[in-house]
């Protein structure tokens, strides 16, 4: 990929805010053109979504401007300036170049993992007023079709959506909803809000509601209890395509016609969706408390106890929902939480294997060769390799 460069660095502002992660990404995707393919000098400063246009702006004079578009005001402060703009966000109507995720791929891929765990009712979590946070929820709606139930409830943006009546409505919507129920949520920081409403009305996740976010800000779904899935947007390649466009538009190209949408990567599977859907109340008794327990040595009959039917009734009904054994059931938890402990985490192995139930890491690494084909060393290895969006 070559692109014309000018004698002298092109002068580029960025208002792109630092608090969330998509923004972040999308910073990243911009300095990764920037530095491969353009010669200019960024003008940034850290910055919240909703904050207004720097006074600076109006008097820089420089060449282009890649921003995130929020609202009205932002949008009319951005027409007064002379120069190429390409909005990352869509959110008010205009006529800029517009560079965004694509919406209607993401819940696409959300439907997906929930059809495929054997989801009937399905639910959408969003955020009142904004477009992108619509057009994943009808796009979720016309993914599922006629499957099974819908509800939807949404918050509005800001400091409002944190107060009691809100998280009041939020528990009595969960609780009206059909049992098991995959709720997706527009992005990853109303997901914190659905699993704290979960927990408020004793709900268990992923068991009873499964949930699935977007944008993998891990400083949200590493953070929620259980850790959150979550879909990895594109937004470091909505940044780099943003520049890149940007570029084209200093250059004199015209702009295209139509917003450019860029597709997501793939769900970040964690533990709030990582079961499929499980009627019988045993068998979801069953699973919380081995996923609980998994560093102790459990029994069938420590499984049984825990949920108040026989050893064998038991065993009949997990195999009848889940399709495998107790037995099987709980060595592929182990060694799921491990392969996650030595890709995510520094901890040694020996540590790892104690946290997940192995006898000792030998046996750790013996059951993920035979069952994986790879040792643990080779596994942190690949986590460790550098990769891209």
């Amino acid at each position: 990929m070559k692109f014309r460069s000018s004698e002298s660095r092109r002068q580029i502002a960025l208002l792109v805010e630092t608090s969330l992660g998509s923004g972040r990404e999308i910073l990243r995707g911009i300095a990764q053109f920037a530095r491969d393919y353009a010669n200019w000098e960024i003008f940034h400063a850290a910055r919240g979504l909703e904050d207004a246009v720097p006074e600076w702006l109006y008097d820089w004079g420089g060449d282009g401007v890649i921003a995130r578009i929020q609202n009205e005001g932002m949008l009319q402060s951005l027409k007064k300036l002379d120069a190429p703009i390409v909005d990352v966000l869509g959110v008010p109507a205009h006529d800029f170049p517009l560079v965004q995720v694509d919406d209607e791929e993401i819940s696409k891929q959300v439907a997906r993992h929930f059809i495929d765990r054997d989801f009937v009712h399905f639910g959408f979590y969003g955020i009142k007023g904004e477009n992108w946070s619509q057009r994943r929820q009808d796009a979720l709606r016309r993914a599922i079709g006629s499957i099974g139930s819908f509800a939807e409830i949404h918050s509005l943006r800001g400091e409002s959506e944190g107060y009691s009546n809100h998280n009041t409505e939020l528990q009595q919507w969960l609780v009206t909803l059909p049992k098991p129920v995959a709720i997706m949520v527009c992005s990853d920081q109303r997901g914190l809000a659905l699993l704290e409403a979960c927990r408020a009305v004793g709900l268990t996740v992923p068991e009873q509601v499964s949930v699935v976010g977007v944008d993998n800000d891990l400083a949200f779904c590493e953070v929620a209890t259980p850790n959150l899935s979550s879909v990895r947007g594109g937004h470091m390649r909505v940044g780099f395509e943003a520049a890149r466009l940007l570029n084209l538009l200093i250059d004199g190209q015209p702009p295209p016609d139509r917003p450019v949408l860029v597709a997501p990567n793939e769900i970040v599977v964690r533990e709030s969706s990582d079961s499929r859907s499980i009627s019988d109340p045993a068998v979801r008794d069953a699973v919380r408390f081995i996923r609980e327990r998994l560093s102790e040595a459990i029994t069938n009959e420590d499984i049984a106890k825990a949920v108040g039917i026989s050893k064998t009734r038991v065993q009949v009904r997990f195999r009848a929902a889940l399709g495998m054994s107790l037995r099987e059931f709980v060595a592929e938890r182990r060694l799921l939480r491990a392969e996650k402990l030595i890709l995510a985490t520094d901890l040694t192995f020996a540590d790892i294997a104690e946290r997940c139930g192995f006898r000792h890491h030998e046996y750790l690494g013996y059951v993920l060769k035979k069952r994986r084909g790879i040792t643990p060393r080779q596994l942190r290895s690949r986590a460790e390799s550098p990769s891209s969006e």
